[in-house]
């Protein structure tokens, strides 16, 4: 029987800020955070480090940690052979990515919790993911393990070596640009179709399970829509937005997205619900609308910001990172139900037109529960829209009572850089102002309290700040502060975007591969300086910088900007160019490079703001959205000058590359406008 939680002694995981940590904090593992302390206890006492990685959301996280780290008998087993390090995914990526590469260098698929075993030093052996406390599933018993690895590390060490040898040789082989690697529209086109091609024809998504909410992916076949005309790229995202909206994945009480399905209909999720996947399925949600405004996409991206509104936001007004998805020891139970408990809540009649249109029945469709869906097409008028939208009301207030997921209450720059920059397209693209005054709000606490000086943090919590950020942590936050000044036209974002990304440069440039390196060049040493070039579930930093820097050269009108993005791309699209699918986010910034449309509107009052919102309607994929009152706001060399200095009235220009439109007048004429001068640089 496990003892009272008052009387469990804590580790010294209680001293972290990090919710994930506090979590591990009565273990009986004699735990350490990750740190130059645990490092120097490693070799005092020559014993190895079992690094455990995770974060506070994880459902196999969980598991390992009941079974085992809350097993005296296998803490002890633990506590006799390793030095154990604790360590919070999302709170240090850059250790997580070290040891992840690791593992997949191994030969092994990754995942969390992600177990491996290190040297004294730090230095990578042999890892796994979940471990079972008991021989299953094909795994060993972890107790087994572990005996196992401190044998060998005690009776075989050159085997040790051996290994390490070599993690540490593949570690070490950063991206160098392998000669050059030419990547135009055609290739562009070329791996969209392959893309295209692995797209589940009936579900949405790539074919099989499980399925994952790929932004980047979708992205780039939605590019692939806008630069050719195929409208079949358009319906495969279509298809897959409409499936995920609909489907399990969606919490269609609550609103927000899980991470992701488990099968290939996206029914049944994996309940967690993380920032990242929201601030991404929002601008995709966005793109879907400026194309084709089905009261689907604005219904979702309203249901999402409502949940972020009410669930996800601090106190300070900026964005937590995730909500867990267990409750009460279990995976799901707060989001399903039982047709007995829908009756209960809404009685006979309303529950069966509730259960028809959200597949609810007796023996449920998920282990004998229900996760509510709507992806069997169904006729509904707007009478019925309206009817089971106070049912879903009251099922949400019911739901209420139950024992809540666990929130991770931490602020990531990066990840609310990502919602930041969503929050604004969205606003602009529906045309909800409050969506933009939460992103602003967010956007200053960031700015005020998680920088210091010119420089970002990376994870506040209670008052206290994980410094210096990370390459991601500039990249997200420049991309919100550009996503805000295209919105408001304030200078003061494009000033701090500017002074972020002079720091970014300064501490994470690496001069070999043109990119950034994830840490700064004074952070603490690790035993390599991870500079991954992959997207992983967000974006990879190296491919939203190369966004930020096409896009900084328009607002700043600094051409070295762009030879900065241009000396990105010479280095890192050779090493892209083994695998182009894990680098569809720098394809989408090569794709901007290559033929982002400026829309320059000049003038002031009621007909310059009507143009410019016109504009900002626009794909925001496909454009930058630049405000100059005169001809003085643009650079000397900005192709508009000469034509917004000689504008005797508000009008907006549309240039792409060194060719600008005649003034357009009239904001129905925009789009068109854009169109035709994009097909005369085809």
């Amino acid at each position: 029987m496990a003892l009272p939680a008052q009387t469990l002694k804590e580790n010294r995981l209680a001293r972290e800020a990090s919710p994930y940590l506090l979590q591990h904090k009565t273990n009986p593992v004699d735990w350490w955070p990750w740190g130059p302390e645990a490092l120097a206890e490693a070799q005092r006492a020559n014993r190895p480090i079992l690094l455990s990685v995770g974060y506070a959301a994880c459902h196999w996280c969980h598991v390992m940690a009941h079974e085992s780290f809350e097993d005296p008998e296998t803490a002890a087993v633990m506590n006799e052979l390793f030095v154990n390090i604790k360590v919070d995914r999302e709170e240090r990526p850059d250790i997580d990515q070290i040891y992840m590469s690791a593992l997949h260098m191994l030969g092994e698929q990754g995942g969390w919790p992600l177990t491996m075993f290190l040297t004294p030093a730090g230095e990578p052996v042999w890892g796994g993911t979940y471990f079972p406390k008991t021989s299953r599933f094909g795994r060993p018993a972890f107790v087994d393990v572990l005996r196992e690895l401190a044998r060998l590390f005690r009776e075989e060490p050159q085997r040790i070596a051996q290994n390490r040898n070599a993690l540490m040789a593949r570690l070490a082989d950063t991206a160098h640009a392998q000669g050059r690697v030419v990547i135009g529209a055609r290739e562009l086109d070329g791996v969209a179709r392959r893309i295209g091609e692995l797209i589940d024809p009936v579900h949405g998504g790539l074919r099989g399970a499980p399925k994952f909410p790929q932004a980047s992916i979708f992205e780039l076949l939605w590019r692939a829509g806008l630069r050719t005309g195929d409208d079949t790229f358009f319906a495969r995202v279509e298809l897959t937005l409409e499936r995920i909206c609909e489907g399990g994945i969606y919490d269609h009480l609550g609103g927000g997205f899980a991470r992701y399905a488990v099968d290939e209909r996206w029914l049944v999720p994996h309940f967690e619900k993380m920032l990242y996947d929201n601030a991404q399925l929002l601008d995709l949600l966005a793109l879907a609308w400026g194309r084709a405004p089905r009261p689907l996409w604005r219904e979702r991206a309203a249901e999402t910001v409502e949940w972020l509104q009410r669930e996800m936001t601090t106190g300070e007004g900026a964005f937590a990172s995730s909500l867990d998805a267990d409750s009460e020891g279990e995976e799901g139970k707060f989001y399903v139900w039982s047709l007995a408990e829908i009756e209960h809540t809404l009685g006979a009649d309303d529950a069966a037109f509730f259960a028809a249109h959200y597949d609810i029945s007796a023996e449920g469709n998920f282990e004998g529960h229900n996760i509510p869906n709507r992806l069997k097409r169904l006729p509904r008028t707007p009478d019925d829209e309206r009817r089971l939208s106070v049912l879903r009301q009251r099922l949400h207030e019911a739901r209420g009572k139950r024992v809540r997921p666990g929130l991770d209450d931490k602020v990531l720059a990066d990840w609310n850089g990502l919602m930041i920059a969503a929050l604004a397209h969205a606003s602009t693209a529906f045309g909800e102002s409050s969506w933009l005054t939460m992103a602003e709000r967010a956007f200053a606490f960031i700015a005020s309290a998680m920088t210091t000086g010119d420089r970002l943090g990376h994870s506040w919590r209670d008052g206290r700040l994980l410094f210096p950020g990370l390459a991601s942590d500039f990249a997200g936050m420049i991309r919100a502060a550009l996503a805000l000044f295209e919105a408001t036209g304030e200078r003061r974002y494009l000033s701090q975007a500017l002074a972020w990304q002079e720091a970014l440069e300064r501490h994470h440039a690496d001069p070999d591969t043109g990119g950034y390196f994830l840490t700064a060049d004074d952070a603490e040493g690790l035993i390599v300086r991870p500079n991954a070039t992959a997207d992983d579930a967000i974006p990879n930093p190296n491919a939203i910088a190369a966004e930020i820097l096409v896009r900084l050269a328009v607002f700043a009108g600094d051409d070295r900007w762009r030879e900065r993005a241009d000396r990105l791309f010479d280095g890192l699209l050779p090493v892209a160019g083994a695998n182009l699918f894990a680098h569809a986010a720098l394809l989408n910034a090569l794709d901007g490079r290559l033929r982002m449309a400026e829309i320059v509107v000049t003038g002031q009052g009621a007909r310059a703001d009507e143009l410019t919102r016109a504009a900002l309607e626009l794909p925001f994929v496909d454009r930058s959205v630049l405000r100059a009152p005169s001809a003085d706001a643009l650079a000397p060399t900005h192709p508009a000058r000469a034509k917004v200095g000689s504008a005797s009235a508000a009008a907006a220009f549309i240039c792409v590359g060194e060719r600008c439109s005649l003034p357009v007048g009239e904001a129905r004429q925009i789009a068109e406008t854009l169109r035709a001068v994009a097909q005369t640089r085809q």
